[in-house]
């Protein structure tokens, strides 16, 4: 009988996925052996005690400015408030012209509801850190991406981690694409 009738691809196939499965449950219980518990708190490579540039994919930043964190939280305010007063009158200059195509008037009506959602998201995204206990928040949300600055005296992992949840939660960000900040 020949080699190749006795063992099918079928076989060769169960044969090779036992093997990965098997290999697979070998390094499980080689590496689980190191007796510590996996803290998701402390980022790989850093050891308790450092301070982490990042955690999971949030990345902390710190600002710094001459002027008080409540007059750095009343400016950036204020600028975001013109960018955004600018940008609904551009849109609503465009909604007016006569001469668009259905089509575009449709985009322009997209484009409007989407900074529409964009300011509500901002505002939820506020009001859900302040409501973990940070001073004052800040939340810039654009088309693919999130800002958050916080006031804070030090901005921990579990807490940078809270904040990049509730912006997950939030908006349709990817992960890699939010950033958590604090102002002092």
């Amino acid at each position: 009988m020949k080699l190749h009738m006795i063992l099918g691809k079928k076989q060769i196939v169960l044969a090779s996925l036992v093997l990965v499965l098997g290999a697979a449950i070998y390094l499980n219980y080689t590496l689980s052996q190191t007796g510590q518990p996996y803290d998701i708190t402390t980022a790989a490579g850093v050891s308790e005690g450092t301070s982490p540039e990042t955690y999971g994919e949030a990345q902390l930043t710190g600002a710094s400015t001459d002027s008080t964190a409540a007059e750095y939280f009343a400016e950036a305010r204020l600028e975001r408030q013109k960018n955004r007063d600018e940008a609904v009158e551009t849109l609503a200059s465009t909604l007016e012209n006569a001469d668009l195509s259905d089509e575009e008037k449709e985009l322009a009506t997209a484009k409007a509801l989407e900074v529409s959602r964009q300011m509500e998201s901002e505002a939820n995204i506020e009001t859900l850190v302040k409501a973990k206990g940070f001073a004052d928040c800040l939340a810039i949300v654009s088309d693919d991406s999130v800002k958050v600055v916080v006031q804070t005296e030090g901005l921990s992992a579990e807490e940078a981690a809270q904040i990049k949840n509730i912006i997950l939660e939030e908006t349709d960000v990817l992960v890699e694409n939010v950033t958590v900040g604090e102002v002092q």
